[in-house]
């Protein structure tokens, strides 16, 4: 079974308009209501692609209640804990002629409502997936993480982290399964400004995120294509298909989804990278997060 965990999940409330003006008036064309989170999203696309999984997480008020309600009615199975206190963020996403997004920081996560977390995944059994990703509304997600690893370690389960900076590299030792940082976060990682063009220095990077523990890198480039360096030393490189970008939320996300999608249809890496492209293009091409078909219509580019 593939468990997603979102920390801090959030309605992400989508507004279109031509023009977005800055202390003035502003009149939306449409509007549309996501359930979000990055887990969230992953646990939605992989539902899309017929991946059975659990969201797990911390909900909280009236707004965890209409994302746990959307989930249900999107037939995607949830245990997320419910906080007495705060309630789930809203995050706006303005889309006009640019994106703009308004994030909010979540409700706080007490010690009591981390340790039932953590006791739900000390249930997991050997050969689960379990994908953690986004942010922690705590001032110590370093230590989190590494708590919840060490209660992961030596059980036989599969790790996918989508993080970034010291999040991404306390887990290293952990050897989680895939990592997916994207090219400014893999600069980032290493105090440098990476560009797409430099293809052996991504990948020597890459290499040095492999040599701290990672199993699988997975390097996301936007409109430049990806790199995945395998756990059995290969190197794939893909560019994305023809289209126009619509959507950046959830591209990522989409990818990782598409990626355990591949991998678990026949344990091919080749198999996993491209549903995992084709996955993430197709959300970027989309209003929201791909269908099924959007991304089986994007395979064959690959």
């Amino acid at each position: 079974m593939v468990y997603t965990v979102t920390f801090n999940p959030a309605l992400d409330y989508v507004l279109h308009m031509d023009h977005f003006q800055t202390g003035g008036l502003n009149r939306t064309q449409s509007e549309e209501i996501h359930c979000g989170g990055k887990g969230v999203n992953v646990s939605t696309v992989l539902k899309n692609l017929g991946v059975e999984n659990v969201a797990l997480g911390f909900l909280a008020g009236f707004t965890g209640q209409a994302l746990e309600s959307g989930l249900q009615k999107a037939g995607i199975r949830s245990d997320f804990i419910w906080l007495q206190t705060g309630m789930t963020r809203v995050n706006v996403k303005i889309k006009s002629s640019l994106e703009t997004e308004i994030n909010n920081p979540g409700p706080a996560i007490p010690a009591q409502a981390l340790e039932g977390l953590f006791q739900k995944l000390d249930q997991l059994r050997p050969g689960d997936i379990i994908v953690l990703a986004g942010s922690i509304p705590d001032p110590h997600p370093e230590e989190i993480y590494r708590r919840l690893f060490t209660r992961l370690e030596g059980r036989g389960v599969l790790a996918v982290v989508d993080a970034a900076g010291k999040l991404l590299r306390t887990v290293l030792p952990f050897h989680p399964f895939l990592i997916k940082p994207n090219l400014q976060e893999l600069g980032d990682l290493f105090g440098e400004r990476l560009e797409s063009k430099n293809r052996t220095e991504i990948l020597n990077r890459a290499k040095q995120l492999q040599a701290w523990g990672a199993q699988n890198v997975l390097v996301s480039m936007a409109g430049d294509g990806s790199l995945l360096l395998d756990g059995d030393g290969g190197s794939h490189w893909l560019g994305v298909p023809p289209g126009t970008v619509r959507n950046s939320v959830g591209a990522g996300d989409s990818m990782v989804a598409g990626f355990l999608a591949g991998w678990l249809r026949d344990g091919s890496y080749n198999t996993a990278h491209r549903m995992g492209a084709a996955a993430g293009s197709a959300t970027a091409f989309s209003n929201g997060l791909a269908s099924k078909t959007e991304i089986l219509a994007l395979l064959d580019a690959f």
